[in-house]
């Protein structure tokens, strides 16, 4: 028996619908950069305002010309910090390309972390993989050289890794109180290197864990820390309409994704601001609904 044409209409027309949505998520949406722009209430009274740029998940390969070049031109932004929450190698010869794309930002001070990604290079899998929704991680490609990278980045740029580690950093007279840790997807983790009360007079506690996990966030924002950043969701990477994201690979739930929220733990509440992200993996090259981004948060005083 031969199909109506109707059947054969609506059969191609689903066909193209699919098709469409294949190549918008494939290959226009993952490499439509965007800009975002946040205004968080989150320093200390009588503070002058303060501008951080926030980028993460660049999984950068060396032929990303594209991407290079769009983040070479952050730097238009003139931010008073720029923040790099890992995810930032997905290739061994991806290094130096980088470093040169992020020269024109080494102008200005800055803060990194690496991600669970920046050990190892991704390896091909099914890309249906990316919405399961365990939390452990996945097989491990070649060895990446993060210990270099991070030396080459610190060394070029000034900029100061912050893994597992805690410190302070002057800012026009202000002082931020800064802590940060290694991928706690991974669990290399440390928050007992880390942890206590954020310096006495500090304008901003702020912390950075490249991985959103509840535990990290619980014990900076227990100990006082004013802004977590972090990374790895790619904010859902699919984000359904009315829906949002399917699922974030790792501990916090959907709705906190991607964006600002609140979190709350010992009586106390911080600012949490996920990044989506600039990138995807090699073997996972989609996105719907959810551009590749980076974030100039505006620092105002708290009221």
């Amino acid at each position: 028996m031969r199909p109506s044409r109707g059947t054969v209409r609506a059969v191609s027309g689903l066909a193209a619908a699919g098709l469409g949505t294949a190549l918008y998520a494939g290959v226009y949406e993952r490499t439509a950069y965007t800009l975002r722009r946040r205004e968080v209430a989150v320093l200390a009274p009588g503070s002058t305002s303060l501008r951080l740029l926030h980028i993460s998940d660049l999984h950068v390969t060396p032929n990303q010309h594209g991407k290079f070049a769009w983040l070479s031109d952050l730097a238009r932004l003139v931010p008073d910090l720029v923040v790099l929450t890992g995810d930032v190698l997905s290739h061994p010869r991806a290094q130096a390309p980088l470093l040169a794309a992020l020269d024109p930002l080494f102008t200005f001070p800055g803060l990194f972390v690496p991600g669970n990604n920046d050990y190892h290079a991704p390896t091909l899998r099914s890309p249906h993989r990316y919405l399961e929704r365990t939390n452990t991680p996945g097989p491990k490609g070649p060895a990446l050289d993060w210990a270099g990278f991070a030396r080459a980045l610190a060394t070029a740029s000034g900029w100061r890794e912050l893994t597992n580690i805690r410190g302070t950093i002057d800012m026009g007279g202000r002082t931020l109180d800064l802590r940060g840790v290694d991928d706690a997807r991974l669990r290399r983790d440390r928050l007992a290197l880390v942890s206590g009360p954020p310096e006495p007079g500090a304008a901003l506690a702020l912390g950075l864990s490249h991985t959103p996990e509840p535990r990290v966030l619980d014990a900076f924002t227990a100990d006082g820390v004013d802004l977590i950043l972090s990374g790895h969701t790619h904010g859902g990477q699919i984000r359904l309409p009315g829906y949002g994201a399917l699922v974030t690979n790792c501990g916090i739930g959907r709705e906190r994704a991607w964006g600002l929220s609140r979190h709350a733990a010992g009586g106390r509440h911080s600012w949490l601001h996920v990044s989506a992200g600039l990138g995807t993996s090699p073997f996972a090259p989609f996105r719907f609904n959810c551009r590749p981004e980076a974030t100039l948060l505006t620092l105002t005083e708290r009221r």
